[in-house]
């Protein structure tokens, strides 16, 4: 018997990585399939990977790339629909066209699914998402449904990074939706499932939760995190109000649509408001590996310094951007409103007034160009750069036209520094994952 070979849809998110890792550990010859080259490199550079955007390929598409294929493992999802995302398009249609192109196949299809997913749930993530666990259960010829409950591991991402990130807040533990009640799982636990699903060791048509025995409630579990990451207990322990965490999840929808993929949306809080909770019992039944409790998980990873520094910057990234963005924004728009006042300052010295209203009125112009762009995920990185240029030239322009400016009391160049340090610490933190 030759090797085996698995393809994994979304194999550079959080889940699909450790699938990628644990199946060529297993032995198989492991190809991974999601729509950005350089987050697929950055998470196995070494391994096959196919570029493509998993709902645009097509049926004849799936048929060649299954034709050898023993297993797929559809570790491919998204939270809510956004610039970047369509919930139907990766969760119902894509599934629709795999489970289509595998019919008459010798191959099996592990579908990584979410627990509690339901075609009643209140939010669209859960319902598609049952969406597509039934297309498989009612026609593909061998299959397993996994359903892992939240899911925390060495890497964070969405719910898992702001779970550190509100455990690190300094000197206050804020408590938030205190009644929910979240069960955890390993996500070595889920790759372990998965490679064991894939060599046949549990049966066709399994839909089993992954998840530890016991629940938590959201603040002893941030508390647990607060306690693994190694920090001082906390002074203050604020209530915070329901409706402010819903103004929060409505903001967080509304920068989807700049294509930020904030844990902060309301899929997420209507997720934890409702508890993130499965049964064990069916998973056990099938002899698997019993998911271990959030105290072995932990113990599992190490708490760092790097860290403790990832959750600092995950609090402060966001302020930083939107800082810039309310900083370049408004130099912006007081330029234009009274340009020719900026004009004097460069015709007093001496600059000509074509010259000098090229400058003011461009500058403005740019400066607003790059604090809107800024809050464009996309554009978030490239306009960081374009703020550390912009301001490097006004300080050339400031040494050649108008050297006193450096010696006024008020000191407005030397207030760009700040500036462009906040700026290049945003181009160099942001990345995909």
């Amino acid at each position: 018997m030759g090797v085996r070979k698995a393809v994994v849809l979304g194999g550079y998110g959080l889940i699909g990585s450790a699938c990628m890792r644990a199946l060529a550990d297993a032995g198989f010859h492991v190809t991974g399939i999601g729509r950005s080259e350089s987050a697929a490199m950055k998470a196995a550079p070494s391994a096959d990977w196919l570029i493509r955007d998993i709902p645009d390929l097509t049926v004849e598409e799936w048929r060649r790339l299954l034709a050898d294929t023993d297993v797929v493992v559809n570790a491919s999802g998204a939270l809510q629909d956004g610039a970047r995302d369509d919930l139907v398009a990766i969760h119902v249609n894509a599934v629709s066209r795999l489970v289509e192109a595998a019919a008459g196949l010798s191959l099996r299809i592990v579908q990584i699914s979410a627990a509690g997913v339901s075609k009643e749930a209140p939010t669209a993530f859960f319902r598609t998402k049952a969406r597509g666990d039934a297309i498989i259960s009612a026609h593909a010829t061998d299959w397993v449904i996994l359903r892992p409950t939240l899911v925390l591991s060495h890497e964070a991402y969405g719910g898992t990074a702001l779970l550190r990130a509100a455990a690190a807040l300094p000197l206050t533990a804020p408590r938030i939706l205190p009644e929910a009640q979240v069960q955890t799982v390993y996500v070595g636990d889920v790759a372990t499932a998965v490679v064991a699903t894939a060599r046949g060791e549990v049966p066709s048509g399994l839909i089993a939760d992954l998840t530890e025995p016991d629940a938590h409630a959201f603040p002893a579990l941030v508390e647990a995190i607060r306690h693994w990451q190694g920090w001082p207990a906390p002074v203050f322990h604020p209530v915070v109000p329901a409706i402010f965490m819903s103004a929060m999840g409505r903001g967080a929808d509304l920068l989807g649509h700049l294509g930020w993929r904030s844990p902060l949306r309301t899929t997420a809080l209507t997720a934890l408001r409702d508890g993130i909770r499965g049964d064990p019992g069916p998973w056990d039944k099938a002899d698997g590996c019993p998911c271990r409790p959030l105290e072995s998980t932990l113990s599992l990873l190490p708490a760092t310094r790097q860290e403790r520094l990832f959750a600092r910057a995950y609090l402060v990234l966001p302020i930083a951007i939107a800082t810039l963005a309310l900083f370049w924004c408004l130099s912006g728009l007081i330029t234009l409103f009274n340009p020719a006042q900026a004009v004097l300052v460069l015709t007093s010295r001496a600059v000509p007034a074509w010259l000098a209203e090229l400058a003011v009125i461009g500058g403005a112009i740019a400066d607003l160009f790059l604090g809107l762009a800024i809050l464009w995920r996309r554009w978030t990185r490239p306009a960081a750069l374009g703020m550390l240029c912009l301001s490097a030239a006004y300080l050339i322009g400031s040494v050649t036209f108008a050297p006193d400016l450096w010696a006024d009391p008020l000191g407005p160049m030397v207030k760009v520094f700040p500036g462009m340090a906040l700026a290049a610490m945003v181009w160099l933190l942001m990345e995909e994952r």
